[in-house]
């Protein structure tokens, strides 16, 4: 053991399981005998049986030996496979399978599955067609045609494109690239106990809700699209929305029409994830999905959620515990917050 960790940050991050520290200490358990990295998925043990170690040396010069769930000492060496395997994704022009990229990095099929996964949050062939829409949304807004942009993303056919990206990018391929062009929002600005409460949907699901926003707002973001007061359908989606921000926590159910890039779509992801009534810091989102250093990028994804409360980015505060900011202003978020307390 070292004295140079800080005990208490280090049980901190056992303690939700902080992926961001593996490879910085070792957590050896004197009961069992066996030292795990910060983020092993087992059951937490008793504080007082626990001793931290800098290395997995360290804890076997003390008796201990390594977890075989998340085998500590491989935390190096899985980096490095993960890497690896993504370099290949990218590189590759077409989708190399999972025994492929096992065999690339010396694991087992199944096991890099779990390390990728581990990494990432996406399985390697989810993190393969993640990459392949963030290449297809930029090839839209910078191709000259549609059809450039297919082929510019790495497609073989038209036909392939709309098989793999139906339904993945909410609007058709055309409406990406027009601003909407060809597509019907609907649209109405209620009041809620939270004040003036904008909701735009699409007929894949909500594009937007803000507050204190009107129709300026909204054309500003879809400036192509075809603006409508909503109809019978969508009051009862209205409806279902207004109770989830009243009762922030539900509605998880509600269809959303979301775009973003590979990495923003994982921060939502990670968001809608966290457990009503629950906060978690940028840094801990960002270990969340797997880039534990990206925290400033995790803020920016968060920042860039245009459907509040559905998606929660309220649940996000400063590593000190503090609110931080919020686009709609700090009183909501701490009202939002105090509705999932049950305060």
């Amino acid at each position: 053991m070292t004295d140079s960790i800080n005990t208490e940050a280090a049980w901190a991050a056992v303690k939700r399981r902080d992926r961001s520290f593996d490879g910085r200490f070792v957590t050896g358990v004197l009961t069992t005998g066996i030292y795990c990295r910060p983020s092993c998925a087992a059951r937490h043990p008793s504080r007082e049986n626990v001793r931290f170690f800098a290395t997995g040396s360290e804890a076997r010069a003390a008796g201990l030996r390594a977890c075989k769930r998340c085998l500590p000492d491989d935390v190096g060496r899985d980096e490095k496979a993960v890497l690896s395997a993504i370099e290949e994704i990218k590189s590759s022009e077409g989708k190399p399978t999972l025994d492929e990229l096992a065999d690339i990095t010396g694991y087992s099929p199944t096991h890099f599955q779990r390390v990728f996964k581990r990494a990432t949050g996406l399985s390697p062939a989810a993190y393969a067609r993640a990459l392949r829409e963030e290449r297809v949304k930029d090839a839209l807004s910078s191709s000259a045609s549609v059809t450039e942009a297919i082929y510019d993303s790495g497609f073989e056919s038209a036909s392939r494109f709309y098989d793999t990206m139906e339904g993945k990018l909410g609007m058709s391929a055309s409406a990406w690239k027009n601003g909407g062009k060809g597509v019907t929002i609907q649209w109405a600005v209620v009041e809620t106990t939270l004040g003036r409460m904008l909701v735009a949907a699409s007929n894949k699901g909500v594009c937007r809700l803000s507050f204190d926003e009107g129709e300026d707002e909204l054309r500003n973001r879809f400036p192509n699209a075809e603006l409508a007061e909503g109809g019978g359908e969508f009051a009862a989606l209205l409806k279902r929305v207004i109770d989830a921000v009243e009762r922030p926590g539900t509605g998880r159910d509600i269809p959303l029409d979301v775009q973003g890039t590979a990495f923003q779509q994982a921060v939502w992801q990670a968001l809608r994830e966290i457990p009503p009534g629950e906060t978690r810091s940028y840094a801990e989102i960002a270990a969340a999905v797997g880039r534990p250093r990206a925290v400033r990028a995790a803020g920016s994804a968060n920042g860039a959620n245009n459907v509040a409360v559905l998606i929660p980015c309220h649940r996000v505060i400063r590593t000190d515990g503090s609110l931080g900011g919020y686009a709609y202003g700090l009183r909501i978020k701490e009202e939002l917050l105090k509705r999932e307390q049950g305060k």
